[in-house]
């Protein structure tokens, strides 16, 4: 047996080397500093860390620095590098590797936009064996896959979600759910079934309650936030608030006391002008707004009666007044028309309205002027030249613009409210996109409408995540008659539209990258109706779109399940029986107060212009903006801010321009209902 002092002593020679060991052990790599691989945690170094570590390990551990590298990769962006990974793991996972690879995998897909071959991956998912981490990215996988469409299933993935997160992350979600639930109209939240023990879910619908009850009435609404804070303390919002109603909290109303209207009260625009004018001054006087149901829940008599007197669109009137609309000399089908109703008013305003004629002197002169009378906000003016120079004047007035200019420019004091093709052509998109339409075809005339259409459509298509948009230009009411004639009919075939995609970028919520939609640019090839085209907008006049539908019908046969859409550019006065039997299953859209909101105010309005409908839009386009006057600081400071008005659904962006989201209506059978 060795003496104890001999044992003490080469252990004593030994503990240098061992701790240089341990040193040098401890300084190596560049990644976290951790004796185990959890594959559950967060990723918190490069995925050339992970790739090496993966090289280095044993078939034990191998596999998890593999997924941790495949997580790294996609969180960088690397794609291919992460396909590759996924393709080269083992048959064999572990149940905990398992679920991790679903995870990567559905993520993979939604990041290449290929939600539906994300969603089974997902419905695979035992989130009983997941992690903190992974439950926050699982539900982030759900969020995505939804695509913005606002459903029960989405408000139920944030508030699942929620608990998990922390932070401005934590926030993001707040505002997301809130912003999911003002996205569902009244009908739609009205029709919802909730289970009994969903008691956060229930706390945020009887908050969208209160605030759809008392958003124009910013007291009202403190008092009822407060109120429902104390009902539901324990919900989230009750403890943070979406951005939009803590701003909300704070809001102070812009003066009216004296409204400066800004119109060109003589030459070619005036008749555009007396209408935006006999609108704003009946609203201020206390006639009606729009029903407090939504537009689509119209009885069919009342939607066929409104759409079956609709007027050429507006479309590039308002937008940029030339000449006066030609007066339709075909009166309305009398015999769907609505029985007559009182037009409810509202508590006439003592806001006092000073009418400036900006076809008389410089717009310059007209706002010095306005400023000095005293004025508290300008409406106006309407024509886009003029809009342009008051953007670029410096003003200190709040601007509520009639136009938008051709670049828009942040003011804190301008909103810009117009009645625009593009506006309508981006609506569309929306609603093409909602129905699962995901390769669109426009139908556009030869001209400088078509151009602003197809590009309006085609940027906001793109932002929503589709990719190419085709289209097809039209020329006169004679060719297509010759097109009929001859019966050529029309392809549904054309060439790629080449607009420059809105500006757009990834989406990170609780530290899981979603990347914006990469746009393709495919060559100029077309594409025919026995390829991919499954939806067709058409952007025509009533008299061009009776011979469209039949020539598209003539190439595609009555049993197509290729969509139509059309514009309110081909709604006019005057479509008797036989003309919506021809449209049957084609669907249009147009203004809420066109569409049945209000049949009393229609009629009585409808009669007023001579049922010249392009007027009527104009008229309910001054009803809005005074309605949106009064409500000037909720736009300019409430991210969010919504309205139900006669012109549309209106909503305010982050440069104050005004979008609204129109009403859908559906040819069938020789009647008008509203749009599934």
């Amino acid at each position: 047996m060795l003496p104890s002092k001999v044992v003490r002593h080469k252990a004593g020679r030994f503990l240098p080397v061992i701790l240089a060991g341990l040193i040098l052990a401890a300084c190596s790599g560049q990644g976290p500093q951790t004796s185990t691989v959890n594959i559950q945690g967060p990723v918190t170094a490069s995925s050339a860390y992970y790739l090496q570590q993966a090289q280095q390990s044993s078939d034990d551990s191998k596999t998890d620095w593999q997924l941790l590298a495949i997580r790294a990769l996609l969180k960088e962006g690397k794609y291919p590098e992460a396909t590759q990974q996924l393709s080269q793991l083992p048959q064999q996972l572990s149940e905990t590797q398992q679920q991790e690879s679903l995870l990567l995998n559905a993520q993979l897909l939604i990041a290449q936009q290929k939600t539906k071959e994300a969603e089974p991956l997902l419905a695979q998912v035992k989130t009983g064996a997941l992690s903190q981490d992974q439950l926050a990215r699982y539900y982030s996988l759900q969020i995505a896959s939804a695509q913005g469409r606002p459903s029960l299933s989405l408000v139920r993935s944030y508030i699942a979600q929620e608990p998990l997160l922390k932070g401005t992350d934590h926030q993001g979600n707040i505002d997301a759910t809130w912003q999911t639930l003002t996205q569902m109209s009244p009908q739609e939240v009205s029709n919802l079934v909730i289970n009994a023990d969903e008691n956060v879910l229930q706390g945020w619908l009887d908050l969208l309650a209160v605030w759809r009850a008392n958003a124009q009435d910013a007291e009202m609404l403190k008092s009822g936030i407060k109120d429902w804070q104390t009902r539901y303390p324990q919900n989230p919002a009750a403890k943070t608030l979406p951005t939009q109603l803590s701003q909300m909290q704070s809001y102070t109303k812009a003066s009216t006391s004296l409204i400066a209207l800004l119109l060109p009260l003589n030459g070619q625009a005036q008749v555009f002008a007396n209408a935006i004018q006999k609108g704003f001054n009946d609203a201020k006087n206390g006639l009606s707004a729009p029903a407090a149901q939504p537009a689509a829940a119209a009885q069919p008599a009342t939607a066929a009666a409104a759409a079956s007197t609709q007027p050429a669109a507006v479309a590039g009137s308002a937008s940029d007044p030339i000449s006066a609309p030609q007066q339709q000399q075909q009166p309305a089908e009398t015999a769907a028309q609505p029985q007559s109703q009182p037009v409810a008013a509202q508590p006439a305003s003592s806001a006092q309205i000073k009418v400036y004629d900006t076809s008389s002197q410089p717009i310059e002169q007209v706002m010095q002027q306005a400023q000095q009378d005293g004025a508290t906000i300008v409406v106006g003016p309407l024509l886009k030249s003029n809009v342009e120079k008051v953007a670029n004047s410096q003003t200190p007035l709040n601007v509520l613009a009639l136009n938008e200019p051709e670049q828009i420019q942040n003011h804190p004091n301008i909103c810009y409210f117009a009645l625009s093709p593009e506006d309508e052509a981006r609506d569309a998109a929306h609603h093409i996109w909602d129905q699962g339409k995901r390769q669109p075809l426009l139908l556009v005339p030869r001209s400088g409408l078509g151009d602003r259409v197809t590009n309006a459509f085609a940027q906001e298509w793109q932002s929503l995540g589709g990719t190419t948009v085709m289209q097809q230009r039209f020329g006169s009411t004679a060719e297509l008659k010759q097109g009929i004639n001859s019966g050529a009919g029309i392809s549904l075939s054309g060439t790629p539209v080449n607009a420059a995609p809105a500006a757009s970028q990834g989406v990170s919520i609780a530290g899981l990258t979603i990347p914006a939609p990469q746009q393709s640019t495919p060559d100029a090839v077309s594409t025919s109706s026995g390829g991919s085209v499954d939806a067709v907008y058409i952007v025509s006049t009533q008299d061009e779109l009776q011979l469209i539908k039949p020539m598209i019908t003539m190439r595609t046969g009555s049993r197509s399940n290729i969509s139509l859409y059309a514009s309110s550019r081909s709604a006019q006065a005057g479509a008797g029986p036989d003309f919506r039997l021809e449209m049957d299953g084609l669907q249009f859209s147009d203004i809420p107060l066109l569409s049945g909101s209000n049949p009393g105010l229609m009629q009585q309005t409808a009669k007023s212009f001579n049922n010249d409908y392009s007027l009527v839009r104009l008229y309910a386009m001054g009803m809005d903006a005074w309605t949106l006057a009064n409500h000037f600081n909720q736009m300019r400071q409430t991210p969010g801010f919504t309205l139900d008005g006669n012109t549309g659904r209106l909503s305010a962006n982050t440069d104050c321009v005004i979008n609204r989201k129109l009403t859908w209506n559906q040819y069938r059978r020789g009647e008008i209902a509203p749009a599934n």
